[in-house]
């Protein structure tokens, strides 16, 4: 399970809509991080912890963006009471409508991170479970000193010995809940970090694991921007290439992989689009944005209104146009690029009537031998 504790004001960020609400690309941020843990089939249940005033905001959220297997749970005063709360939904009674299943490794992930990729999660669980606790680290970026009474330097300390302690951690259940079980007041109001608790209240020592440079935490105005710039950047460094099982069809969507692969994120897959393909519907869950479908049959409008569907279907392009290329592959004898002035104005029409759903179409003809 992964426990997201998204109950902050934002007051650094200013303005008044807490960070975890305003919106990257069109999408509210905290969006962005539950997507990021719902791609994971392996986490069963994803807590969201928000202040009671956001309750409903974060309900229509989860609505509007099709999210799945996600309890929101009303925070506390402060980051470890919310946590705390967002524990207790496995294990309380009078704090849930029903008992979640108590899972045997919890994941605890600020809502404002929204990078984090599969890897690390898999690395800290997989560390949690041998050692108890485990979470991510980075190498401090400026050096740390402590000033004394009168403002001037007192010491620094040897930055290489140190680490930025980052998100995620992840815990055997039953002892993060028991650390906070033991919490005293000032630790629930005053604490801010979890692997301590775990240390101080049940003696165990968190594993750290080196993390990668995308858990940053968008804690300033900058950061949406900088947020939003990776978010883009993502989106066009991904294309997958459909053919049908056609053998010429296929040579191409194989070529097309292989010329692309060296430059950018690349999966070429040969399928009936007239199945519902489990292949291309992950492919879909993992939020891909560019597609390039290679057709011999002529212009096939009827199939590539079947991949729209399933487009509309997943939601993904709520949040972002989907760039879709059609190419029609003409391996006859016969080398003409004509069409028909009828055929022409269908294609049109329909490339009009999908961009109202963000699906952006586009046309290729080859001539291919």
């Amino acid at each position: 399970a992964a426990v997201l504790p998204a109950g902050g004001s934002g007051e650094r960020l200013g303005g008044a809509t807490p960070k975890q609400f305003c919106a990257v690309q069109g999408r509210p941020l905290v969006s962005y991080t539950v997507r990021a843990m719902e791609r994971i089939s392996w986490i069963a249940d994803i807590i969201v912890v928000v202040s009671p005033e956001n309750i409903e905001i974060m309900k229509s959220i989860i609505e509007r963006y099709g999210h799945k297997r996600v309890t929101i749970v009303k925070g506390g005063i402060t980051r470890h009471r919310s946590i705390f709360n967002g524990l207790k939904v496995f294990a309380e009674n009078e704090f849930s409508n029903h008992l979640l299943q108590k899972p045997e490794v919890v994941i605890i992930h600020d809502a404002v991170r929204p990078f984090v990729e599969e890897d690390i999660l898999s690395k800290v669980v997989m560390a949690a479970k041998e050692h108890g606790a485990a979470g991510a680290i980075r190498p401090l970026v400026s050096t740390v000193i402590a000033s004394a009474a009168d403002g001037c330097l007192d010491h620094s300390l040897e930055r290489a010995r140190y680490r930025a302690s980052e998100m995620p951690q992840a815990f055997l259940f039953d002892i993060i809940y028991e650390a906070y079980r033991q919490c005293t007041d000032y630790d629930l109001d005053y604490g801010t970090e979890c692997l301590h608790l775990a240390l101080k209240y049940c003696k165990t020592n968190a594993k750290l694991v080196e993390g990668t440079a995308d858990l940053w935490k968008v804690t300033y105005k900058r950061d949406l921007y900088a947020a939003e710039s990776i978010i883009k950047d993502n989106l066009s460094q991904q294309v997958c290439v459909i053919t049908d099982v056609k053998e010429a069809v296929a040579q191409v969507g194989f070529l097309l992989h292989e010329c692309l692969k060296s430059q950018i994120k690349v999966e070429a897959i040969s399928i009936s689009l007239s199945k519902n393909d489990s292949h291309l519907q992950n492919i879909f869950s993992g939020q891909c944005y560019n597609f390039v479908c290679v057709k011999g049959k002529k212009y096939a409008i009827q199939e590539t209104q079947q991949l729209v569907d399933m487009l509309e279907k997943s939601n993904i392009p709520l949040l972002y146009p989907v760039l879709l290329i059609l190419v029609h592959l003409d391996i006859s004898e016969n080398i003409s690029f004509s069409i028909e002035m009828e055929e022409l104005t269908r294609i049109k029409k329909f490339a009009r009537e999908v961009k109202k759903k963000n699906i952006l179409v586009y046309g290729l003809l080859i001539q291919y031998k």
